[in-house]
């Protein structure tokens, strides 16, 4: 327990994170179940121990000027245990966080549900992920701090159901508390697993975040999934061109696999804000892809981003990512904001865990996802775009594309493997395949070029606030179709494609 931090009372914990003076309790004097002589005495002793009436307390205030909602246990009643009144507490602050319209922060710190009451506390799960079922389906941001220790139901319910989820430094968080763990087996729960730490290399937890540090985070995360619908019309962005018939796609492949190219990370470095969030949220993590919650010059959105490993010759998406992917768009549609992906991608991963991971059934499912998105939606080529893993993630109202950036079933030189038995051709074949930014444009995929003035290597800086900038001015007209038109829309954007042209 050294490497842990102190625990912190519910109190303690509201008076860190919420503005001075500015928390409201919601809580009226708890409804206990009929209780037995023992139970009676645990509670008394509960209430004693931690001056609070409950495991839990309610109630909203202000996080840097943001009127919140909260619930956060109290470890020293009762091991912060969820019995029947606990439950209802829990389930009418969701409610009135839910008909208030307000974003709600969960800081739960509990052994599970209350053994004294049995089935009918444990059953009160149920209630109480409706109740944040409700509260996402309303359009409206669930956030969670874990805290030590959250195991048990409490973990398995409302502590694992966040939009974003973060957790207290060297926190024990996990289903099987490790004292039911020795008892059950004899032996101690291995060490290490069941830590903050763990869980966000293992990508089930976005960050490890003290709670100190908790305001800022929160305040940037609302300042995201709390947008204003704003449908305007931004200027036309410095560097956007229309597509030019005499354009070299061969050219256009070997710019952009220059190392310095931009990526997806610099691009993110480049918006007003990015807030990384951090794998599947079900054990998986995967480089390939970068998720984040942004602004480009002040539109709010979700970002997919597939990013370029550091070995070009290294294979830059898995199963993993796409499963990720589909994480993001989740968000996104949950919460109603634009969704951005950004496609620069040397091919899926090639290997016997790919396979077994089911990568074609991923990619399968993103594009579905994506064609039957609610939210409106852009998509990026920023350079490379080999294959199903970057058609996975193509699929958007709009289609920005940067001078240099192309699309094509295989690299050209595996297309020339495929005709000619040689790699030679590789050139001819990227003019043949029509795989270049031109073609893209003629076939009406395309709605906006950005140009690179040459080569976006040369200047990534000025590139990536231009096409940030054209990022914000496609959100907006993406932002503009109707609802009820979006997908027909969408549909017949691919059912056409090369009409025009042909």
């Amino acid at each position: 327990m050294s490497t842990r931090t102190q625990r912190i009372d519910a109190s303690a914990l509201l008076s860190i994170v919420l503005d001075e003076d500015s928390f409201e309790s919601w809580d009226s004097q708890p409804q206990q179940p009929e209780l037995s002589e023992s139970y009676a005495a645990d509670l008394d002793a509960a209430r004693a121990k931690s001056g609070t009436d409950e495991s839990v307390l309610t109630g909203k205030g202000l996080i840097q000027g943001r009127e919140v909602a909260v619930i956060v246990s109290e470890f020293n009643f009762l091991a912060g245990s969820i019995g029947q009144a606990a439950v209802k507490r829990i389930v009418a602050a969701i409610e009135r966080a839910t008909a208030a319209g307000l974003p709600l922060l969960a800081g739960p710190a509990s052994g599970g549900t209350r053994m004294q009451e049995g089935t009918l506390a444990f059953l009160g799960m149920v209630a109480i992920t409706d109740a944040v079922r409700r509260h996402k389906a309303a359009g409206l941001p669930y956030l969670v701090y874990l805290r030590h220790p959250t195991t048990g139901g409490v973990m398995a319910s409302w502590g694992s159901l966040g939009h974003i989820t973060v957790a207290e430094p060297g926190a024990l968080l996990g289903f099987l508390g490790p004292r039911v763990y020795q008892a059950l087996y004899g032996q101690d729960f291995p060490e290490g697993v069941q830590v903050s730490e763990n869980l966000f290399r293992k990508g089930l937890i976005d960050a490890v975040v003290p709670p100190q540090d908790l305001p800022q985070l929160v305040d940037r995360a609302l300042q995201i999934l709390q947008p204003v619908q704003d449908s305007r019309a931004f200027p036309a962005p410095v560097g956007s061109i229309s597509c030019s018939a005499d354009e070299d796609a061969w050219r256009s492949v070997q710019a952009s696999r220059n190392p310095r190219r931009p990526d997806t990370r610099m691009l993110l470095a480049s918006a007003d804000d990015a807030l990384p969030l951090n794998g599947t949220g079900q054990g998986e993590k995967d480089p390939g892809l970068m998720l984040a919650l942004a602004r480009f010059a002040g539109q709010r959105c979700v970002v997919l981003g597939q990013q370029r490993p550091r070995h070009p010759d290294t294979a830059s998406l898995g199963p993993a990512s796409l499963r990720e992917a589909r994480r993001g768009m989740q968000l996104a549609q949950e919460l109603g904001l634009p969704l951005v992906t950004i496609i620069d991608t040397t091919g899926a991963e090639l290997s016997v865990q790919a396979e077994e991971g089911g990568l074609a059934g991923e990619i399968a499912r993103s594009l579905s996802e994506l064609i039957g998105l609610r939210s409106p939606s852009v998509s990026v080529l920023l350079g490379q775009g080999t294959g199903g893993a970057a058609l996975a993630l193509l699929p958007a109202d709009r289609t920005i594309a940067a001078r240099n950036s192309w699309l094509s079933p295989l690299p050209p030189e595996g297309a020339s493997a495929i005709m000619h038995r040689s790699t030679s051709h590789a050139p001819d074949m990227a003019r043949q395949q029509k795989i270049g930014v031109a073609s893209l444009c003629d076939f009406g995929l395309v709605d906006h070029v950005v140009d690179e003035f040459d080569d976006a290597a040369t200047r990534p800086r000025e590139f990536c606030q231009e096409l940030g900038t054209a990022i914000a001015a496609e959100i907006s007209l993406a932002l503009a179709i109707p609802e009820a038109d979006r997908l027909e829309r969408r549909q017949k954007k691919f059912q056409n494609l090369g009409q025009a042209s042909s």
